[in-house]
């Protein structure tokens, strides 16, 4: 017969086995995510490199637009922004610029792309974070409230005005908006700034009367995004509610005497979270690359105002920045959701 210590030592021993084999687990499925993410970016790469390649324009013309320019002049012109090599150099060139962290410099704003990103990712964070925060309140909340209730009165106003507002083109809404609280429309006066991110003229710093000013510019482009996205939040969250309805363990909760608030919020919303975390972290990436209409709209001083603003040359070495900044969200946010997706539901650590 084993003695205790003899047993806590197996005991001990088998833990440590799951552990190393759990974490060797873990690497695996780690590696085979991130080499599918560098796999993802590498085939963005090519698309967005033709793509912008492709654009039926003359950067060089509109640089001089207005502008006396001898030919001798756009032909100097042409040569320095390397729009005279062929297609594939341009490519290897852009290639070994974005390996090396150099995004080239900006035939618009003449700085380089990278300082100019730097400087415009601060407003959309805070543009992108504010709505998605707000974003994720509201559509889990009302899904919530809709899924345990299915067929109500609530349930059907709350899906009804998600899936409209989901429907409806963002820059459509974005001008809504800006017209009738902006501009103002009938007896509805101008209550929020027309756009930008701040009054011009104003004092900047952390001062409070510079932080109210930027949160009364914040209101439209964040209502527009949270408009558009909480439905997404809204109609995953009911779902899963709704697929929990019927499980065993609620009924077995409901047995135990359980009232229906503990078992809706200790059992059915920890169960029926899973998808939605998965489309939150989905959805912030997707948020990020979409941000461009709203902040055109808007002229919010963000990375999505930015690439309009490049886009109008165009500038292609700062449409290819910001078109890597983009990308690289949305597979970023694409791994973190692999990974903590691995962590909330047991089953993807067997796979």
């Amino acid at each position: 017969m084993a003695s205790p210590v003899t047993a806590q030592v197996a005991a001990e021993t088998v833990r440590d086995l799951r552990a190393a084999s759990a974490g060797r687990d873990f690497a695996v499925y780690l590696s085979r995510k991130l080499a599918t993410a560098i796999v993802s970016f590498a085939a963005l790469l090519v698309v967005g490199f033709i793509l912008f390649s492709l654009i039926p324009s003359n950067p060089v013309a509109a640089l001089t637009r207005g502008r006396p320019t001898t030919a001798k002049q756009l032909a100097f012109l042409t040569k320095q922004l390397g729009l005279n090599l062929p297609v594939w150099e341009r490519f290897a060139h852009f290639v070994g610029n974005t390996v090396t962290g150099n995004l080239g410099y900006s035939w618009q704003f003449q700085e380089p792309v990278a300082t100019l990103i730097a400087q415009r990712v601060w407003p959309t964070l805070l543009l992108v974070g504010s709505a998605t925060i707000v974003s994720v309140v509201i559509g889990m909340w009302l899904g919530i409230r809709s899924g345990w209730r299915p067929g109500t009165l609530l349930d059907r106003v709350a899906t009804g005005t998600s899936i409209t507002f989901w429907s409806m083109p963002t820059f459509w809404l974005g001008i809504m908006l800006l017209v009738l609280f902006a501009s103002g429309f009938g007896p509805i006066p101008a209550i929020f700034p027309a756009g930008g991110m701040s009054t011009p003229g104003a004092p900047g710093g952390l001062t409070p009367d510079h932080i109210l000013d930027v949160l009364r510019h914040l209101v439209l482009p964040c209502l527009t995004l949270v408009l558009v996205t909480f439905g997404q939040y809204q109609m995953v969250m009911r779902s899963s509610v709704v697929d929990e309805l019927g499980s065993p363990y609620l009924l077995t909760a409901r047995a135990k005497g359980l009232r229906d608030a503990e078992v809706e919020r200790r059992h059915a919303v920890p169960n029926a979270l899973l998808p939605s975390v998965t489309v939150i972290f989905l959805q912030i990436g997707l948020v990020i690359s979409g941000v461009v209409t709203v902040e055109t709209v808007y002229s919010w001083p963000g990375l999505g105002y930015l690439a309009y603003q490049a886009l109008q040359i165009p500038d292609l070495p700062l449409l290819e920045g910001t078109f890597l900044v983009f990308s690289a969200s949305v597979i970023f946010f694409n791994l973190v959701a692999d990974v903590l997706y691995r962590f909330l539901d047991p089953r993807v650590r067997r796979q």
